[in-house]
Formats: C-alpha cells, structure tokens, sequence
C-alpha cells in the first residue's frame, strides 16, 4: 500500500509539472489535467480501498460475465458514432465530459476470467486441444479487436500477460515455440500492414534520419533524459516540456521525471516499481489456492510489463508505442483500472502468510 501511493503521489506531482505549459496554452487554466488526474486518483482510491475488502472468490463467481461486458464494450468502441478516434485510433467511448477505453477494462477482465479457467482446467493444460488451444483462441480474439481499433501497445500487454498465466499454469514449452514462430510470422504482418509502425521501426534504428517527423518523439526524449544528468535539472525546469515533447503528461512522462528529477529520481521511481513487483510475486506464490495465485500474477506481470516497455520506449531501447506508465501518466481508463487491479492484489494479500 505504501508504495502504491507513493507512485501515485510522484504521478499527480510530475502530471502537474510537465502538463501546466500545456494545459495554458490549449484550456487557459494551467490546472485543468492535474485536476482531473486528482479526481481519477481519488476516484480510484476509493475504488482501490473497496475492492481490497471485497473477497478475491467474488471476481471468480463472476468472470465469465465481467469477460463478456469487456467484449461488448470492445465491440461497441468499433461502432462509428459511438467509438471516439484520437491520436488515429479508435480506442474510446465517450460519456458526458470523460471517456472510458474499453480495452484497458479488458487487460483486467481477461486476466480474471484466464485466472478462473486456468485454476478450473489445469489438469487439461499440457493438452494442446483441451487446455493450451482454448486460452490462445480467447487471448487472440481479444487481441485481434484491440488491433481493430489499433492500439498495438495495449494489445502487447495483453498478449503478454496472458502469455506469462498460461506458461505458469503448466502449459509446455514445445506449444510455446509453435506459437511463438506463428506469432513472429503475425508480428511481421502487422507491421508490413501500417506504414505507420514501419516508420516508428525505422525511426528506431536511426531517429535522426527524419528528426522533425518520425524520429522527432524520441528525439526530443532523449534530450529530455540526457540533461537531466544526476540530480536534474530542478522541479519545474523542464524545457521540453515547452512544446518540444508533444503531451508530455502521457506516455512520455517518465521523461520529464529524468529531466526535473535526474538518474536519482528516475532511479527512484524504478526501485519503487521493483519493490510492488517483488511483493506482487510473493503474493501469488503464497496465495491460497490455483486462482489467486494466477489472479495476483497476471496482475503484477501486467504492472511490469505495462512500465518496462513504457520505460524501454523513453529512453529509447524499443521503438514507440502508444503505452502510458502505471501510476504517473495522465489518464482516466488507465489510472483507475490499474488502481481497481491493486486493490484485489491487495486483498488476495490478506490471504496470505506474507
């Protein structure tokens, strides 16, 4: 719990200070997302703290209709008139003044229902047709309507998270490399599809080929982290900020933390991700039973690979996705799923000798 609000308590701060530029320059009120990230915050605390005492066996009774609410709203955010396009995907559905995205709703259904289905049919894992076949098709059925919308950052989460719950589970390691060599074959296409994610490959490789276009993200990240140096540049002296990082406050808010707050508060921020990490894995090895074991892992192996590829994108060893930071980046959908997520990590802990 300690560290979970101490992430949240560096993600309200540094929303503030790399969004107020920004949020002068398009709204007139140099508050406008800082507020709402206090009130996503504060709605998922509340969420957070009711969930925590909320039995973990509850969420198995209900899986299979949690699953299919997450689909609906997969399918609904594909509906022209309904689905909201920002940034080129079709990712939202918008109520009132806020939107919600369903896919960042389905990580956390999918791993419930995954969780339950696995503790159920363990015995038929290390079956290719009756254990292994049938969590791939759902896994790659949710993948495949997040990458319709597209948003390939959430759909790489997904996969491999469910992937890490599958693996555990007891699934064999020959099923893996079948898929992995198919899955290579898909990853292929789905690049040679867009020309959009051949240029991010592209840019990756040599950023600086199209420094003003596609290289121009991590560009101005990397000026961002670089001086920041060891103690940073101070609180509120970020210069990227000033319309070089486009929308700082989101997936490159790790960024601005390494400019304001140098190699010690990144550093910082990394270990107290480490240490939910660690605690998140203690958790499911000494959890009571196969579903909350499998529950509380694929919560914390969403958490770890949601921020590696996040963290792995900013300071440029993977080229870019559309991937925000758990705790810190702005957002609504995300902030309060992950929030909600912790909270049944948190009560699977009661449960445990830990």
């Amino acid at each position: 719990m300690g560290v979970i609000i101490g992430l949240l308590v560096i993600g309200v701060v540094m929303v503030y200070s790399s969004s107020y530029v920004w949020s002068a320059y398009k709204f007139s009120d140099s508050l406008y997302y800082v507020k709402r990230q206090l009130l996503f915050a504060g709605t998922g605390v509340i969420a957070m703290l009711l969930i925590m005492n909320v039995p973990y066996t509850t969420w198995k009774k209900y899986a299979k209709l949690i699953l299919l609410v997450c689909f609906c709203l997969l399918f609904l955010v594909l509906i022209p008139g309904i689905g909201m396009i920002r940034g080129g995907a079709q990712s939202w559905i918008g109520i009132g003044a806020f939107s919600i995205q369903p896919s960042e709703f389905m990580k956390l259904g999918l791993i419930i229902f995954l969780a339950s289905h696995l503790a159920k049919y363990q015995k038929y894992i290390t079956s290719f047709k009756k254990g292994f076949l049938p969590s791939i098709l759902l896994i790659f059925t949710a993948f495949g309507l997040i990458m319709l919308q597209p948003d390939l950052g959430t759909g790489m989460v997904l996969v491999l998270t469910c992937m890490v719950m599958v693996f555990t589970a007891g699934a064999r390691l020959s099923h893996f490399f079948g898929l992995g060599a198919l899955g290579l074959v898909g990853f292929i296409g789905l690049i040679a599809s867009a020309p959009y994610r051949i240029s991010r490959i592209t840019a990756f490789l040599n950023p600086w080929e199209d420094p003003l276009g596609d290289g121009f993200q991590i560009i101005q990240s990397l000026y961002a982290i670089g001086p920041g140096g060891l103690l940073g540049l101070g609180f509120g002296n970020s210069l990227q900020k000033y319309f070089y990082l486009p929308e700082p406050q989101t997936d490159f808010i790790f960024a601005i933390l390494g400019e304001e707050l140098g190699f010690i508060g990144g550093t910082v921020v990394i270990i107290l991700f480490l240490l939910l990490f660690w605690r998140g894995i203690k958790i499911s090895l000494e959890a009571p039973d196969s579903f909350a074991r499998l529950l509380a892992l694929g919560i914390v192996s969403m958490l770890a690979i949601q921020a590696m590829i996040n963290i792995s994108v900013v300071i440029g060893l993977i080229p870019v996705t559309g991937i925000t930071l758990p705790f810190l980046s702005y957002g609504g959908s995300s902030l309060t799923l992950i929030l909600c997520s912790v909270g049944i990590l948190l009560n699977i802990s009661k449960y445990t000798k830990i």
